[in-house]
């Protein structure tokens, strides 16, 4: 295991510390609450010449996107960030940025969608994205945003995927906070993730190569969308490899699930992001009362890893999945449909309720964990479901 540097700082700092270790050749940017901070962190380190990088400031999001694929397809290492109206903004490239199958790394620090303007985090707008094409790793702390990036890095660029990247890190809460982190060494980062070796780069002039041609009636557009389905379904693989080598160098465990307290959990809940931490340790406090309480967190978003969802949930009498976002108009938020739907070839069905939280950085308080594991407790009890969807908190 390598030696690692104890720090005390944010989420967005050890994103952009991550972001020089990797060492990426160009990096287009535009600044937006609350990501700003990882670019004009980055900006320093290439001021200072602590990295040797072309960083390009662009007029938008979608301009930087449109960089990012362009110095991606001519055969650079390229990593950017975003939030929000941003990603928003990036809609049309972000899917272009797959269909090319161009590795770019992306920090994204979720935040909510206007209207009404709203600075703080929920993850619609990275759920918004989440059939664009991209790989999408969600951290619950700084320390995970910071090892998620460096990850991305090789799983982007193995030969098997050659898919975008999204890193996700909660706005403010991990972005902005100052956590406990364990820093690798350069050394060590820079081996890890390796030299870059593009494929079909444009400025491979011995191996001319078209990109973003017309695939139109009767082309070969239908077998490009078959690629992309293949490229992540492979990659989870990947995921579990690369992660797996990443353990070993710094001594953190990765799993695209992660359970607690779960090997004989009746009642549990499901989440993403931040709150993990805050449904823990009520589950903890659970237990101490003799309620058979756990937690599965949900670290990789995409490719979605249903069989592990399922089978670390499957004795449960109970489930409660926790979405902070919304999918208007469907029978519940992004990550409740996945979990059911990995439910549904079990033999025995286990009863799940869905609850909307923190939209818009409303506070994710204990006492609203509590009333979950609450109504779990009633429904393991042979209550019935509290409804198909429950707005938590809100008044």
């Amino acid at each position: 295991m390598a030696e690692q540097k104890t720090v005390a700082t944010t989420g967005n700092l050890v994103v952009a510390e991550a972001f020089r270790q990797c060492k990426p050749d160009v990096v287009a940017a535009y600044p937006i609450t609350p990501q700003t901070t990882i670019v004009e962190e980055f900006a320093k380190f290439v001021a200072q010449g602590r990295v040797h990088a072309e960083y390009v400031t662009v007029e938008s999001e979608h301009s930087a996107m449109s960089a990012s694929i362009g110095a991606s397809a001519a055969g650079a290492r390229v990593m950017t960030a975003t939030a929000s109206q941003g990603l928003a903004l990036m809609w049309e490239e972000l899917h272009i940025a797959s269909g090319m199958r161009l590795p770019i790394v992306m920090a994204n620090a979720n935040r909510a969608l206007s209207a009404p303007i709203n600075i703080h985090c929920d993850h619609g707008d990275a759920m918004g994205a989440r059939d664009a094409g991209w790989v999408m790793l969600f951290a619950e702390t700084a320390q995970e945003a910071y090892d998620n990036t460096i990850i991305s890095v090789r799983v982007a660029e193995d030969p098997e995927v050659l898919l975008p990247t999204m890193t996700c890190l909660d706005g403010f809460i991990t972005t902005h906070s100052i956590d406990r982190i364990d820093l690798l060494d350069d050394e060590t980062v820079t081996g890890f993730v390796g030299e870059y070796e593009p494929v079909n780069a444009l400025l491979d002039t011995d191996n001319p190569v078209t990109h973003g041609s017309f695939a139109g009636l009767g082309g070969p557009y239908f077998e490009f969308k078959k690629s992309q389905r293949n490229a992540i379904d492979r990659s989870k693989t990947v995921i579990e490899r690369v992660g797996a080598e990443f353990s070993e160098i710094s001594g953190r465990p990765f799993g695209l699930v992660e359970t607690a307290m779960m090997d004989d959990a009746d009642v549990a809940i499901v989440i993403i992001g931040s709150s993990a931490g805050n449904a823990r340790h009520v589950a903890r406090e659970l237990r101490a009362e003799g309620m058979k309480a756990g937690v599965v967190k949900v670290r990789c978003f995409r490719p979605f890893p249903a069989a592990e969802v399922a089978a670390a949930i499957k004795g449960c009498k109970a489930v409660a999945v926790l979405d902070r976002s919304e999918s208007f108009g469907a029978e519940g938020g992004p990550l409740y449909l996945e979990v059911r739907s990995a439910l549904y070839d079990l033999e025995t069905r286990v009863p799940v309720v869905n609850y909307i939280y923190g939209l818009g950085g409303a506070d994710v308080r204990l006492e609203l964990m509590h009333q979950v594991y609450n109504d779990l407790s009633d429904i393991a009890s042979g209550s019935a479901l509290p409804g198909k969807m429950v707005y938590l908190g809100a008044r």
